[in-house]
């Protein structure tokens, strides 16, 4: 049976090669690669590739060697440095890892492989379908493969904001809304005599997600900004009275850093950071307090549809030869399949990419899991699959710099309003300054 198993394996990850360029165990392609993961994902990494080495790689014929580790900034160097051909460029890995944002110079130059050419259709389809569709560029092909995702929820300081309830009678229930966190943040401003409630890691995101899920989009079809909706309008509204009053905190760091001295009782943020979550607070005068968070699944604007950001890297393969394309795309789908994907992203707050992982193997994964923060954030996040619709933002080559200026001149508004106190603009005349 386990050797018909493994057969079966084999047939399958060949799909889409081609009969012409079968893979030879007797002549083995090497395939290079680059990656940016450290720490446990990197352990991960290495036993993954070391395993397929010994066991598919070896029946195929297929060795992946990783020529280089690094950051994301020092490989996202490296691989400017290919795409414009400057003098000294290392050589082209076959596989990397990245995120549309570098696919697209790639892209641009014909130097990716479309892999709609080495995975069916049917094949497609057992990966959740807004990491796959993240991964496709302007003209439609795939060039970014999923391999390691992560979605934005809410994290609650379970044990002040009970504290919090058990006085002023706030529920739970109104953390689902961001309507809800604003009229908690007055609540607990007062109730506190003067602290904060939330805080998100991005306010650009707030937005856009936002505006997404009021039906609408924060950009307008030449890829600039469009402010001037009324459902923008409301989104604004939303977050810029609290802040001015002091509610939401506006902050130039992460929110798990408020979060671990008390100055926050929730906040938006990356299912990545579980980990940045621990089990203490740290307060002003150095008295430590054992806590509990809970997580929840991302708010909701009034009235919009249940939507969340999704976004992570995924892996590319550079054009070379077929026999080349093909042992990389055997060793994609290999690496990418529920259990080693599992297992890949099993100690950290990434998510795996396949149905399968989400519908079938998540519960018993979950069980066996040591640290409770990331069990936590599973389970907050497959009841976001079950009831959310991922959105995964544009890869235009100005994104980046949008999302950077909007985020800088948003905070630095909302900053200076808040200490100007009674003298702070009014709703309408700040949103006209967010419009210029």
């Amino acid at each position: 049976m386990k050797q018909f198993l493994a057969s079966l394996l084999l047939i399958l990850c060949l799909t889409g090669c081609g009969s012409t360029q079968k893979l030879d165990p007797k002549n083995p392609v090497t395939v290079t690669m680059w990656h940016n993961y450290g720490g446990d994902m990197q352990e991960s990494m290495d036993y993954l590739i070391d395993k397929f080495n010994s066991t598919v790689g070896k029946e195929q014929g297929i060795v992946i060697n990783v020529t280089a580790i690094s950051s994301s900034s020092e490989l996202n160097e490296s691989l400017n440095m290919i795409a414009n051909g400057d003098p000294g460029a290392p050589e082209m890995p076959d596989i990397f890892t990245g995120y549309p944002k570098i696919a697209v110079l790639f892209q641009e130059k014909g130097m990716l492989v479309n892999l709609d050419n080495y995975f069916t259709a049917e094949e497609l389809s057992a990966y959740v379908d807004a990491f796959v569709e993240e991964g496709r560029l302007s003209d439609g092909g795939l060039y970014v493969f999923p391999l390691a995702k992560s979605t934005e929820i809410l994290y609650l300081n379970q044990t002040l904001f009970d504290r919090f309830a058990a006085e002023t009678g706030a529920k739970v229930e109104q953390l689902s809304t961001f309507e809800g966190l604003a009229e908690l943040s007055r609540l607990y401003y007062g109730w506190s005599g003067g602290k904060q409630f939330y805080s998100a890691d991005s306010w650009f995101n707030v937005a856009e997600v936002g505006m997404v899920q009021l039906g609408e989009s924060l950009f307008d079809d030449a890829g600039m900004l469009s402010l001037n909706s009324d459902a923008y309008a409301h989104i604004f509204e939303t977050i810029y009275c609290p802040s001015v009053e002091g509610g939401f905190a506006v902050y130039d760091g992460y929110s798990s850093d408020l979060s671990k001295t008390g100055d926050l009782v929730c906040s938006t943020g990356s299912s990545a950071g579980i980990l940045f979550y621990g089990d203490t607070i740290t307060y002003s005068d150095g008295t430590v307090e054992d806590v509990e968070y809970s997580i929840l699944p991302y708010p909701v604007f009034e009235g919009g549809q249940t939507t969340a950001l999704q976004r992570g890297g995924g892996l590319m393969v550079a054009k070379s030869d077929e026999k080349t394309e093909c042992a990389a795309s055997v060793f994609l789908k290999w690496l990418t399949a529920s259990e080693q994907n599992m297992l890949f992203i099993s100690s950290t707050g990434y998510l795996p990419v396949t149905k399968q992982a989400f519908e079938q193997d998540m519960a018993g994964h979950m069980e066996s899991l040591d640290d409770a923060r990331i069990r936590k954030m599973l389970t907050a996040v497959l009841s976001m699959y079950e009831n959310y619709d991922l959105f995964t933002a544009p890869s235009f080559s100005t994104f980046d710099a949008i999302s950077k200026s909007y985020e800088e001149d948003f905070k630095a508004l909302l900053t200076e309003q808040r200490q100007l106190g009674a003298e702070a603009l009014s709703v309408q005349d700040a949103l006209t300054l967010i419009r210029k």
